[in-house]
């Protein structure tokens, strides 16, 4: 039987962590797809999905703004958030590009990080 301690290369881990990975989520991907394409776009099944992936995506944005790790976690609050409100800002009046958005907040990102470094 195959398990994590099962070779005593420096690559197994790699590998096992890759497969138990592609493993754990393609398969729900597949059934997305499939029972995706019977739903109507304007469906309540659909609309509830698409407000749970929006809260999930904006929970996790709040969590890197307001509780970072690593190096974002040197960067001082407020400069993270005048960041994001910016870049924000940015996306709305760029016309929602996201690039927009994100060169502005990655900009004022580095050059406060210049300015008070």
């Amino acid at each position: 039987m195959i398990s994590y301690e099962s070779f005593d290369t420096w690559w197994w881990p790699y590998v096992f962590i890759a497969i138990a990975g592609w493993l754990a989520t393609d398969i729900w991907r597949w059934i997305g797809v499939l029972v995706g394409n019977r739903l109507k776009q304007d469906s309540a099944a659909l609309v509830w999905v698409r407000a749970v992936a929006t809260a999930l995506l904006a929970a996790v944005i709040a969590k890197l703004i307001l509780y970072p790790t690593g190096e974002l976690g040197n960067v001082p609050l407020a400069l993270r958030l005048i960041a994001v409100s910016a870049g924000f800002s940015a996306f709305l009046i760029g016309g929602k590009r996201t690039w927009i958005g994100i060169v502005t907040a990655l900009g004022l990102l580095i050059g406060g990080q210049l300015l008070l470094g």
